[in-house]
Formats: structure tokens, sequence, C-alpha cells
């Protein structure tokens, strides 16, 4: 189990891309975080059938807001939310209070499965999240995906890491 409120170091030092780095698998799947009060700035992203339409424009404006408050995104964390099909709620784990950005503390015990794959797979990620909580015996109550890269350093490093989190009761 990890220390509260954080997550393992992601080390952007190792980025052969400019952009985003690979995880170290091992250290995100089947592990338990504890969040007490972890600050989070949201942004929503327009999304058609669960696919997004605007994350990119959506994160660039999230990122300047930040960098203009002073503040970072703490652990580089960011987690979706799925609301519906036509929408869904990014959580961006920051270093204090971001003006023009909704805030939120989460509060909870969070499990975590790897998955690696395309994007499309997202809903047989979700049913084998949930299914790993249960065998687990745990109930999960909510369930967030931390996409650790974006769709052209995926590409690029022939890898697309994404870790799941299951709020548990």
């Amino acid at each position: 189990m990890y220390a509260t409120n954080h997550v393992p170091v992601i080390d952007l030092s190792q980025s052969t891309t400019g952009c985003c780095t690979l995880i170290n698998p091992s250290e995100w799947d089947e592990q338990t975080f504890n969040f007490d009060n972890k600050l989070f700035a949201t942004a929503t992203v327009r999304s058609f059938l669960h696919v997004p339409l605007n994350m990119g424009s959506v994160m660039k404006k999230a990122q300047a807001k930040i960098s203009a408050a002073g503040a970072t995104v703490d652990d580089f964390l960011i987690l979706s939310e799925e609301v519906s099909p036509w929408k869904s709620q990014q959580y961006l784990a920051v270093s204090k209070d971001v003006p023009g950005l909704d805030s939120v503390r989460l509060t909870g015990t969070y499990m975590t499965k790897v998955f690696e794959g395309p994007y499309k797979d997202a809903k047989a990620w979700h049913a084998d999240l949930m299914n790993y909580v249960t065998v687990q015996g745990e109930q999960a109550l909510n369930s967030y995906f931390f996409y650790t890269t974006c769709p052209k350093c995926a590409k690029t490093y022939g890898k697309n890491y994404v870790v799941g989190f299951a709020k548990i009761a």
C-alpha cells in the first residue's frame, strides 16, 4: 500500500518524445493507494459515444491556467471519469488551487489495475477492473482511468499503458 496522497514517481526525464514517458507497470498494477483530501483541478471534455472530441484543447487550456497560477500537476496524475457517452471529467492532481478551474478533493482507498492496448478496449478494461475489485472481496464505488501517454506517444513507444483506479467502499 502506498502512502497517503502519493503514487509512484513518473520520471519525465526518461521521455524520448519530449512529451509523455512510459510508466513502470509493476509499480501501478494491483496496488492500493490512499487519498486524503488530495487536491484535483477539474476540466470537462466533450465526447461522442465516449470518444473525446476536444481533449487536446481542454488539456492545453487547463495546463495554461495551472502554470499561470504557479501550480504544478502533482505526481503527473490525471484521472479521467466517464460521466456519460457525451462527456468525461478530467481530474488533474495539482499542488494548489487554480483560479479558473473548479477544484475537488478526493478521499478514499483506490485499487488499481494496469492495462495495455488501444483505447477502444476501455469497456473491457472497466469490466476487468470491476472483476479484480470483486475478486479481492471489495466493492467498487466509482472508477477512473489514468491514460499515461497521449495517442502520439503511445504510437511512438508501441505501448499504451492505462491505469484503472477503482474507489472502494
